[in-house]
């Protein structure tokens, strides 16, 4: 009788997995993608047994491995919450749109699993972390201004790509700094589209239930449930701004009004005081380009942060704008002003005086995204 419930269970057990790799496989198919498909007992040996030493992060909707396929490359391993009723739905959305996407600074997806009930994603393995962990100190020394503004244009044309080179377009609603994974070179990509959605070509928005991370969601869209390309704009206006300040973007150790980072930014650069919010990890002293690149990226992150969408530029202009600030072209719209022996850098080009003051809103919305660190990285 023992053994028969053996057999029994081996062959349902198989079944099971059959079916759960078919699965898989037509979600691929109905995507176009051509990842390979991996079983539960690959993804084991490849994460040593999902051990805690490969483990390098868990967010709202699972853990993340770091581990060894068969071919001998180093992947990031993303294994679903079980029992998560919007996983199915997380991980089909995920697939279906990173593979109708490709771009130099868009994490690849290199494969799937979906055998006993386990709903795993395999994707390229970024070493050097990501963004948050070295604006916040949890990893390294600290970017340069140089660095940082490196991969604000990568992470730019990320984002541009999905907004304006797909058809429809893909709004991330999910850019934040632990988002954004660094490379060998430190060079940026964006990742996690599980919270993603196709854009409408015929509207300028979406209607949907407000989802992201406090902090970084656009104001707007908390407010009518209009999603839009401008989202993605909002978000990365705090990112930022981030960038700038190397500070996080909620922190309840701050005064009431400072308690989100984007109210805080808008009221000192709108008041010309951003030298107060500028990272002490950047050197500024004598260095006049820093400074005034610095005073430009904050210029634009302002707009990206207009409460009213059709007041923001479009990420192409974003990414116009911070390539023009990365390659120094910067003479236009500053004034140099001499007063002895020092120099004194003045903004002429004019600030917007309908500052998005309602980020200050306290948050309501209990439909949010984990802000804990999860990356494809070590």
């Amino acid at each position: 009788m023992f053994g028969l419930a053996f057999l029994c269970y081996l062959f349902r057990s198989r079944r099971t997995a059959s079916e759960s790799q078919e699965t898989c496989k037509r979600l691929l198919a109905e995507a176009s993608c051509t990842v390979p498909v991996y079983s539960y007992r690959d993804i084991e040996r490849a994460t040593n047994h999902f051990s805690d030493a490969n483990r390098l992060g868990t967010g709202a909707y699972g853990t993340v491995y770091v581990g060894r396929i068969p071919n001998n490359e180093i992947v990031a391993v993303k294994r679903i919450r079980r029992g998560d009723t919007d996983s199915m739905d997380q991980i089909t959305n995920e697939i279906k749109l990173i593979s109708s996407v490709s771009h130099p600074n868009l994490v690849r997806l290199l494969g799937c699993c979906m055998d006993r009930d386990e709903q795993i994603l395999l994707y390229e393995f970024m070493p050097n972390g990501t963004l948050s962990q070295h604006l916040h100190g949890e990893r390294g020394d600290g970017l340069s201004w140089t660095s940082r503004l490196s991969v604000a244009v990568q992470t730019a044309h990320a984002i541009a790509h999905l907004h304006s080179a797909v058809h429809p377009p893909i709004y991330h609603r999910d850019i934040k700094s632990s988002n954004i994974l660094l490379d060998y070179n430190f060079g940026a990509k964006v990742a996690d589209f599980g919270l993603s959605r196709i854009g409408m070509m015929e509207s300028s928005h979406i209607s949907t239930a407000p989802q992201g991370t406090p902090g970084y969601l656009d104001p707007q869209y908390h407010q009518d449930f209009h999603l839009s390309d401008k989202s993605d704009v909002y978000s990365f206006g705090v990112v930022l701004v981030e960038m700038m300040t190397g500070m996080k973007v909620v922190d309840f150790g701050r005064a009431p009004t400072e308690v989100n980072l984007a109210a805080l930014a808008v009221d000192r650069i709108g008041k010309g005081r951003i030298e107060e919010i500028i990272d002490p990890i950047i050197k500024i002293d004598g260095d006049e380009w820093t400074l005034v690149s610095i005073r430009k990226v904050a210029e634009l992150a302002f707009r990206c942060l207009a409460f009213h969408k059709d007041v923001r530029p479009s990420m192409k202009e974003v990414v116009e704008e911070l390539e023009m600030i990365r390659d120094g072209e910067l003479d236009d719209g500053v004034e140099m002003a001499s007063e002895g022996k020092s120099k004194r850098l003045v903004l002429v080009s004019a600030m917007m005086v309908d500052s998005p003051v309602s980020v200050q809103d306290a948050w309501l919305s209990e439909q949010s995204s984990s802000s804990t660190n999860v990356s494809m990285s070590m």
